[in-house]
């Protein structure tokens, strides 16, 4: 008769003691180890330099001598003193109704295009894609510039004269140069449209749905957030931009305020006219209004956002 030995207190706590999960705490800390070189960057290169605009932004500063406290005095002379801020506001409002619109909708197209094709599919969509690499920087906003300037490709083949001298034009202009770069939203568009199931289609042809109300009935619907997440990204990038209106009106927003983006004459505010604390405050307003843009359409995309997940709109 053999006797089986029951374990002791010791080799009990020696096995659970190798099977046991490490602390919470213990956890904790390693988390924080991996995490501390984003900590880190984000309290040095983003909340520290928000915390001095901040105070900057109810300071008289020009970069040279130590900055006065004026408390409200900057934001009462923008909203009050200033009739360029708002014509910066309403050239940068223009712009964003313009160019969004414009380029989701010909993002959209293209990438239905794209999904239809059976060859090639890969080459279009680099070579759409290249423009949204390209678009941002100083030379093609200048190439840009030198195709709607006087006596440039536009000029030539439509007899309207320079676009970037004309105040009714230049806005146009710029607005084109961002649908131009239409490559990235396309391809999220694209992602989006791949994962829609053809049964629908299927079905509702069946039923004797034309294409258009498929397009209304399933595509929009079911490609609904990602149309919610190109509008935001979208939407805030388009405010804050500053290089083609750079570019094109030579650092001036001309002509006639017509291309005074918001972040151009911020730009002109803190480093032409050297006055940083002024700057520092439209920084912030311009904060404010993206976060509210943003809040606005988060609010209103329950009503129309579709996730097929929650069977809900």
């Amino acid at each position: 008769m053999t006797t089986t030995e029951m374990p002791t207190a010791a080799s009990r706590t020696r096995q659970t003691a190798t099977g046991k999960k490490p602390p919470r705490r213990q956890r904790e800390g390693a988390a924080w180890v991996f995490l501390s070189p984003w900590v880190l960057g984000a309290a040095v290169l983003t909340l520290l330099p928000m915390a001095v605009s901040l105070y900057l932004s109810f300071t008289d500063y020009d970069l040279f001598n130590p900055p006065q406290w004026v408390g409200l005095r900057n934001y009462t002379q923008m909203f009050t003193e200033d009739p360029r801020y708002w014509r910066s506001v309403v050239a940068t409002l223009t712009y964003v109704v313009i160019a969004v619109p414009l380029q989701l909708g010909l993002a959209l197209v293209v990438a239905l295009a794209l999904k239809s094709m059976r060859r090639g599919r890969g080459f279009y969509r680099s070579a759409f894609y290249a423009p949204s690499l390209l678009g941002a920087s100083m030379s093609i906003a200048l190439v840009w510039r030198a195709v709607f300037n006087d006596g440039g490709t536009v000029d030539n083949l439509l007899g309207t004269g320079g676009w970037v001298n004309q105040p009714g034009w230049a806005l146009l202009a710029i607005a084109l140069l961002t649908v131009w770069q239409f490559g990235a939203p396309m391809v999220i568009f694209l992602a989006g449209l791949q994962q829609i199931p053809g049964e629908l289609y299927e079905a509702a042809a069946v039923d004797g749905a034309s294409r258009w109300r498929q397009f209304l009935s399933i595509t929009v619907p079911m490609l609904s957030p990602v149309i919610f997440f190109n509008l935001v990204l979208q939407t805030i990038q388009a405010f804050q931009v500053f290089t083609p209106a750079f570019a094109i009106s030579a650092g001036k927003g001309g002509p006639a305020d017509s291309t005074l983006f918001y972040t151009l004459y911020l730009y002109d505010r803190g480093f032409v006219a050297s006055h940083m604390g002024y700057a520092s405050a439209m920084a912030w307003i311009l904060l404010l209004v993206i976060g509210a843009v943003t809040a606005v359409l988060f609010r209103t995309s329950r009503s129309w956002v579709f996730y097929a997940s929650e069977g809900d709109r």
